[in-house]
């Protein structure tokens, strides 16, 4: 994680404009993260901004992990754009990230005390912002930070995002449930289905419970913001059904798909959607299986995921081997 001082806010704060006197109520880290460090700035007439801070050079990370507040940025800078509540970029270096706060607080600390009906209506107005996401576009495919080449196709960038994984997983020396080569050797013939994604559309990518801000009184509860916008890549809108049902299906979150085609979202999933929503859970799935290495997560931590995403791994690619 990368330390925060006195000075260096300083020159962060300067840098964006907005002054170190402005900052008379200091700062305090936030927890939550697990590669970027988080902290909160308490500014003079009480505004508070948030500074993102990767960690440190030569900290060991996945391939696409570099320069990952560029995409976290970009996604806010697009986003920003249209209905869905995301925090405002007031400065972005290669060095940090200050963005406006957004109140509210993660639904997954709430969950528990969501009513039946309250989470229902909930998962809709998501449903909704994530159809929204889907109508913003860009110019070509992949992660705007280019850790990973971006392309002027999905299949070409998706490709490349897959095999960035997969040598980390060779580089890394992470335990997988199938090797590198059988993965490639199965999805090689998915590949020509994503021929059918055309337009580059914002994706976030990591839309879990924790990454979503609630507001309001139990009972009526909305929405917030989007937050942790860094995994975000220009791709498939239906690459964002991985990360909101995990370890399921779209159907198994019905209110979801209901704010989804309220909001004008296509839920009518044929053969080849599946087919490429299969190929994005693997790369979800490879992802954490490795990250764990380079971030030295505890054993306990590893063994849930080996055992979670492991299993769902070779259930993706026993759809795929069926599909193609």
């Amino acid at each position: 994680m990368s330390a925060l001082t006195v000075s260096r806010l300083a020159a962060i704060l300067d840098a964006a404009g907005v002054g170190e006197a402005q900052a008379v109520g200091g700062y305090e880290p936030l927890g939550g993260g697990t590669y970027n460090s988080l902290y909160r700035v308490r500014l003079d007439g009480g505004g508070r901004l948030v500074l993102k801070l990767p960690p440190e050079p030569g900290v060991p990370r996945m391939a696409y992990e570099g320069e990952l507040l560029v995409n976290e940025g970009e996604f806010y800078r697009v986003a920003g754009g249209t209905g869905v509540p995301v925090p405002e970029v007031v400065h972005l270096a290669p060095d940090s990230l200050l963005m406006s706060e957004l109140p509210g607080e993660p639904w997954s600390a709430l969950a528990g005390g969501l009513g039946d009906a309250e989470h229902e209506r909930l998962r809709r107005e998501l449903g909704a912002y994530v159809a929204e996401l889907g109508t913003v576009t860009g110019t070509r495919f992949g992660y705007p930070s280019e850790a990973v080449p971006t392309a002027g196709s999905w299949r070409e960038a998706f490709g490349a995002m897959l095999e960035a994984v997969l040598g980390d997983a060779e580089r890394f020396e992470a335990r997988l449930p199938v090797s590198g080569k059988r993965v490639r050797e199965l999805v090689r013939g998915a590949v020509p289905a994503l021929d059918e994604v055309t337009v580059p559309a914002l994706v976030h990518f990591d839309l879990w419970q924790g990454n979503i801000l609630l507001t309001g009184d139990p009972g009526a509860r909305r929405i917030g913001g989007l937050i942790d916008g860094e995994r975000m890549f220009w791709g498939d809108p239906l690459a964002e059904f991985v990360s909101l049902n995990l370890f399921g299906e779209p159907e198994d979150d019905l209110a979801l798909l209901a704010g989804y085609r309220a909001g004008g979202g296509d839920t009518g999933f044929d053969e080849a959607a599946r087919l490429r929503m299969a190929l994005y859970r693997c790369y979800l799935y490879l992802i954490m299986l490795v990250e764990g290495v380079p971030r030295g997560y505890p054993p306990a931590q590893t063994a849930v995921t080996r055992r979670t995403a492991g299993t769902a791994l070779i259930l993706a690619l026993g759809l795929i081997s069926t599909t193609t």
